[in-house]
Parts: structure tokens; C-alpha cells; sequence
């Protein structure tokens, strides 16, 4: 048995699921998800929770079960907390700011580079060298961020750049001069 597929998802208040179609649908307060349902994987809610089992032991199902669990549980964490993702601008005279709903950053570039974010993400700068990236879907959140942090990479050399909040970047040393 899967260890992570055999967790019990907690079901916060306000959150309610319904599976049908093969689809399983997350209703909450900051919005509502839904995801595919492969076929041999069943969900049931039992006592405010939520159970993730599977019909047969074949191969493809085993695999299946986990990861299926933690979509699920991405979904209910989603539409009730939400998720987010911090970024930091390491440079000197480079910064970020929004100019309505578009993110405008000046990266050492002769131009600045904007960026207007998908819907149901919502960015915000907390400064001029942090960037917020807030949203109720993780891969849409995770997947704007790596967006924003693509424009300017951390570089080995000097480590200027976007990096995550926290990121360790591995430095390398510059030319031995005489």
C-alpha cells in the first residue's frame, strides 16, 4: 500500500467535494478546483475526511494512487489557504513594481520587462527587490513563479538575479588574476 495514498486528507470547514464523471470537484472559500480521476482509484468522504483507495493491486494503479491523493489534498489546501511562492531580486539598481496588474522589473536589461500574470494569480511587491506570487491553484503558482524567475536567473559568478526566498546559490569562483 502506498504510503503517502493511504494518508487521510482532514477537510477543513467550508470545503466540500463532490466526485462524479471521473472528475473530483473542491469547493471552498477562496474558489473551486477540480481534477481527473484515473480510472481504478475511488474517493469517499468518511467522518470529515478524505480516503483515497484502489480497486487492484496492478502495476499502473499502484502508481497512480499517491499521486492522485496528493492532487486531491493540493485541492483542499488550495481552496482554503492557498498557496504562495517568494521571490528575490539580487541586484544593484534592479527592482520590481506593479503598474496595475502587470509586473514591470528593470533587470539590468535597456528595457524593462513586463509581465502580466494568468488568471487567478495574483502578484504582489513587497519592496522593490520582492515579488509575491499568490494563488489558489500550487502548479499555476509554482509554475508563474519559475516565469518571473526565468527572466533573470541567478548567475554563479556574482549570484544577481531571481531567485526563490531561501534559495542557496552555488557560487563559483571568479578568474585567479595576478
Amino acid at each position: 500500500m502506498s504510503r503517502i495514498g493511504r494518508k487521510l486528507i482532514d477537510m477543513p470547514t467550508g470545503v466540500t467535494l463532490s466526485v462524479d464523471d471521473g472528475k473530483v470537484m473542491v469547493k471552498g472559500p477562496k474558489g473551486d478546483l477540480s481534477v481527473d480521476l484515473v480510472p481504478g482509484i475511488d474517493i469517499s468522504v468518511e467522518d470529515n475526511a478524505i480516503k483515497v483507495t484502489r480497486q487492484s493491486d496492478d502495476k499502473k494503479t499502484r502508481a497512480f494512487h499517491g499521486m492522485i491523493r496528493a492532487l486531491v489534498n493540493n485541492l483542499v489546501v488550495g481552496v482554503s489557504q492557498g498557496f504562495e511562492r517568494n521571490l528575490e531580486i539580487v541586484g544593484i539598481g534592479w527592482r520590481a513594481q506593479m503598474q496595475g496588474k502587470t509586473l514591470v522589473m528593470n533587470l539590468g536589461f535597456s528595457h524593462p520587462v513586463e509581465f502580466d500574470p494568468p488568471e487567478g494569480i495574483e502578484i504582489s511587491t513587497d519592496g522593490p527587490a520582492k515579488i509575491a506570487v499568490k494563488g489558489i491553484d500550487k502548479q499555476a503558482v509554482g509554475q508563474t513563479a519559475a516565469i518571473i524567475r526565468g527572466f533573470r536567473p541567478p548567475e554563479p559568478y556574482k549570484g544577481k538575479g531571481i531567485r526563490y526566498a531561501g534559495e542557496h546559490v552555488i557560487r563559483k569562483a571568479g578568474k585567479a588574476g595576478a
